[in-house]
């Protein structure tokens, strides 16, 4: 397989995977989830089920999900088949195989037992990182690309960068950031599976105060708030810290300004969702803006990571 094939392969299912997050929001945020009663993998009993809102939601999920896992595994095949094989792609193309294997798992295992809204929260998490394990594919299909083309050129590039080496610190500062990111992605998923949303009216303020009453669903709001605010200090923080570090290095500091963009719009989706949650049909749109910036945003931190490893190694 050529190099412009193979990432196209890996476009596709990084789009395949982001579709999946998508729906999964919408199963949420709907009330679907049993929509199809506790059968898997049929629903209701029927291979098509009865044409209601509830179980055409998560039908659709079920269906988007299963043909994405039939793509991420025809990606694994193709990277695993690769002469001379990656071990960069084969664990990328590894990592999207194991977390949806195990996304579906516990998607199936929700639906035929009861499920405490903690463990639903981790099944938007485990998404997360197949999601993100399909990002980094396809970013390393692009870099592959670019090389193929241009050899001469991308070897030149990797000489003249020498003396812009990333202090190896920068990658363990990262990944500390990554692991913050994640607890705050989990407790906004929490947030939305135990429907505490209502709990602060207003934003900034939360009930009218600049520390409300910290129970029950206000209290995990507040939380999610103030992790969000923490999230977004810390990246403008370690981006800069970054590009003092590593002399304004063009590509770790291009991905921690993305990454500044992200964390400030997610915050401002926050507001959004705010706003809405007294209408149920603009709701939906400002919880999907919010997911998909959260997946974009913790996606760009991987690959941050990443390539600070791949920089301090040179």
């Amino acid at each position: 397989m050529t190099a412009r094939k193979y990432r196209l392969l890996t476009l596709w299912t990084c789009i395949g995977m982001f579709l999946v997050l998508v729906v999964g929001v919408v199963v949420t945020n709907t009330g679907s989830g049993r929509g199809c009663g506790t059968d898997w993998p049929l629903c209701n009993g029927k291979f098509v089920p009865a044409y209601t809102l509830e179980s055409m939601v998560e039908y659709s999920h079920r269906a988007v999900s299963g043909l994405e896992g039939l793509l991420v595994a025809a990606t694994f095949v193709a990277t695993w088949m690769m002469k001379p094989r990656s071990r960069e792609a084969t664990f990328y193309a590894g990592s999207a195989l194991l977390f949806t294997i195990a996304q579906a798992a516990l998607g199936a295992m929700a639906v035929v037992w009861p499920t405490s809204d903690a463990v639903l929260a981790i099944h938007f998490g485990i998404s997360l990182i197949a999601f993100s394990s399909t990002w980094l594919l396809d970013a390393w299909a692009k870099r592959w690309v670019r090389e193929s083309q241009a050899p001469a050129a991308a070897a030149a590039g990797k000489r003249g960068g020498a003396d812009k080496l990333v202090p190896p610190g920068v990658f363990g500062w990262i990944v500390a950031l990554l692991v913050y990111c994640y607890g705050v992605v989990y407790l906004g998923a929490y947030v939305r599976h135990t429907d505490s949303a209502g709990g602060c009216i207003g934003w900034p303020l939360c009930n009218g105060q600049f520390v409300p009453e910290l129970s029950g669903a206000t209290g995990i709001v507040f939380a999610h708030r103030l992790g969000a605010i923490v999230l977004l200090i810390a990246i403008v923080a370690i981006v800069t810290f970054i590009a003092k570090r590593t002399h304004g290095h063009r590509e770790l500091t291009g991905i921690g300004i993305t990454s500044i963009v992200l964390v400030v719009s997610q915050v401002f989706s926050g507001w959004l969702l705010t706003a809405t949650i007294g209408n149920e049909d603009a709701y939906v749109f400002t919880s999907l803006l919010h997911t998909i910036i959260i997946s974009a945003l913790f996606s760009s931190l991987c690959l941050l990571a990443v390539r600070a490893w791949q920089l301090s190694r040179r």
